[in-house]
C-alpha cells in the first residue's frame, strides 16, 4: 500500500453511488476507472478499497465526478463489514491481482510462436506497462509480483538480443562433453532439475559452478541465467530447452519437464501440482546455511529419485 493506514484510523474505505439510468456512458467511465483503482466489490453494497491518503483522494475525486453526473455518491470510512473478516477481505484482493498477473504470464508465453516474435518487443514494453499498473494496486503484495517481474525481465531480455545458444538443428552433444555449466547462486527446481537432465542425459561427466549475472567465464556454460546461454525461451522453461534442444526422447523426463514447468512458470499449463511441493522442499533446504553446491547436488539426487520412481 502506498500510504498505511494509521492505528486508530479504519482500515477501510467504502465508496456507494447511484446514477440516473439514462447516464449509461458515465457508468461505464466510473466502472472503468474503479477497476484501475483496484477495488473488489461488496455485491451492491459498494466498492473497497484499503484506507489511504492516496485511495482516499481517488473516491473522494470520482464520487465528486457520480455527482456532477447528476448522481449521488459518498465515501466512508469502514472499521469492519459484518459478513467478511479482514483476513477474507485481503485474500480477495490477492485473488483479483493474481488473476490479473495470469493474464500477463499467459500473453507472455505467446511470444514463443513464430507469429509474435516480431511483435515482441512491442508487446513486451506494453505487458510491462501493465504490471507496472497492477503492483501499483497490489495492496497486499501477491506472491506472484515478483514472479511476473522476473518473467518480464527475460522477455525484455531476449525481445533485445538473439539467443546465443547454436540452432536447433546444428547442436550435437559430443560437443557438450565435460563441460563446466554456470548457473546462478541458490538453485531452485529449474536449475536442479536441468543440472540433473544435464549429467544423466547431456553430459555425465559434468562439472557445475555458480556466478553472479554477466559473471560466467569463458569457459563455462550458461544455463538458467538471464541472459545467454540455455534458459527460458518462449513459454519453455530452462529443462524444457535443453530437452528440446538435445532432443531427448524419454516419456519419463516429459513427465518431470511438465512438473518443473508448472512450479517454475506458474501457469498452470499441464495441471502437475506435485511441482510445488518440490519446490517447496528446495526452498526450506536454501534457507538452511548449507553451500550452493550442497544444494544442487540435493535438488538432482531429489530428481533422480523423481525419476526412478515413475512408471
Amino acid at each position: 500500500m502506498n500510504s498505511a493506514y494509521t492505528s486508530n484510523q479504519p482500515p477501510w474505505l467504502l465508496l456507494v453511488f447511484t446514477l440516473p439510468t439514462k447516464r449509461a456512458s458515465q457508468r461505464v467511465e466510473v466502472w472503468r476507472k474503479l477497476r484501475r483503482y483496484g477495488v473488489i466489490t461488496l455485491g451492491n453494497s459498494g466498492y473497497l478499497l484499503p484506507n489511504d491518503v492516496d485511495n482516499q483522494e481517488r473516491f473522494e475525486w470520482l464520487a465528486s465526478a457520480v455527482r456532477d453526473y447528476g448522481g449521488n455518491a459518498s465515501v466512508v470510512e469502514v472499521q469492519a463489514i459484518d459478513n467478511l473478516s479482514r483476513r477474507q477481505l485481503i485474500k480477495k484482493f490477492g485473488e483479483a491481482r493474481a488473476r490479473e498477473y495470469r493474464e500477463i504470464i499467459k500473453d507472455l508465453t505467446k511470444l514463443s510462436s513464430a507469429s509474435q516474435r516480431k511483435r515482441a518487443p512491442a508487446l513486451v514494453k506494453r505487458l510491462r506497462g501493465r504490471f507496472q499498473e497492477i503492483a501499483s494496486i497490489d495492496f497486499f503484495h501477491s506472491p506472484l509480483q515478483a514472479h511476473v517481474e522476473k518473467l518480464l525481465k527475460r522477455a525484455e531480455a531476449d525481445s533485445n538480443r538473439a539467443v546465443s545458444v547454436p540452432t536447433h538443428d546444428k547442436l550435437r552433444v559430443r560437443d557438450y562433453q565435460q563441460k563446466l555449466w554456470v548457473t546462478r547462486y541458490r538453485p531452485g527446481i529449474d536449475r536442479s532439475g536441468s543440472a540433473w537432465l544435464i549429467r544423466r542425459f547431456i553430459d555425465p561427466k559434468a562439472r557445475f559452478d555458480f556466478a553472479e549475472e554477466g559473471q560466467v567465464p569463458p569457459q563455462g556454460i550458461a544455463y538458467d541465467m538471464y541472459h545467454g546461454g540455455f534458459g527460458h525461451r518462449g513459454e519453455d522453461c530452462t529443462f524444457e530447452t535443453l530437452v528440446k534442444d538435445f532432443r531427448i526422447r524419454n516419456r519419463k523426463v516429459d513427465i518431470i519437464a511438465e512438473i518443473i514447468h508448472d512450479a517454475d512458470v506458474h501457469d498452470e499449463k499441464f495441471g502437475r501440482p506435485e511441482g510445488y511441493g518440490i519446490n517447496e522442499v528446495l526452498k526450506g533446504w536454501a534457507r538452511r546455511s548449507i553451500s550452493d553446491r550442497e544444494l544442487l547436488d540435493r535438488g538432482m539426487d531429489l530428481f533422480e529419485g523423481l525419476y526412478e520412481s515413475l512408471a
